[in-house]
């Protein structure tokens, strides 16, 4: 199971670096095309699409290598027992906050589907396309936060901490481990 979830977040992280380097493509020929007197139809709607979509699907894997900003200025100062309690209490809240978001925003989705909505801009396809991004980057993020939560109570040490830890012994890497 262990192994699934690691390649689900670095293949959400894959996605959301895919579509950043979509959008630098979208510019860049936007950009070619309007010095050859061309123009690139819907670039604009296609880049907001993409950079909706790099935010979302990189929650989770940025949450799992600590580079979300969490609770950790109060719960870090905690000792060892009240701090495990605390970091228990945030994870559940959290876990709780993103099942509401994945529900409402997979509901909201499929109204968009089920009544075909279509975008606004100049590109006319179905929204709950580019929607999608959101629901699975909500998706992603519940499983991490769940995922750590698990973690967090049998007793181990969540991955966003272990990612701190090396941070903080190797403040020269900006890597996780």
């Amino acid at each position: 199971m262990r192994r699934f979830l690691d390649r689900l977040y670095a293949a959400s992280g894959v996605l959301a670096a895919a579509c950043l380097a979509s959008i630098a493509v979208v510019m860049l020929a936007q950009a070619g095309m309007r010095e050859i007197g061309m123009l690139l139809r819907g670039a604009d709607d296609i880049v907001g699409w993409l950079c909706a979509a790099s935010a979302f699907l990189a929650l989770g894997t940025t949450f799992r290598h600590g580079e979300l900003v969490r609770v950790g200025l109060i719960i870090d100062r905690l000792p060892g027992a009240g701090r495990r309690r605390a970091e228990l209490a945030a994870l559940g809240l959290a876990v709780l906050v993103a099942g509401y978001i994945l529900w409402a925003a997979a509901g909201f989705v499929y109204q968009s589907w089920q009544f075909d909505e279509v975008a606004q801009g100049l590109i006319q396809i179905p929204i709950w396309i580019p929607q999608m991004s959101f629901v699975a980057g909500a998706l992603v993020l519940f499983v991490a936060l769940l995922d750590e939560f698990v973690v967090l109570a049998a007793g181990g040490t969540p991955a966003y901490r272990r990612a701190e830890e090396a941070h903080r012994a190797h403040p020269e890497t900006m890597e996780a481990p």
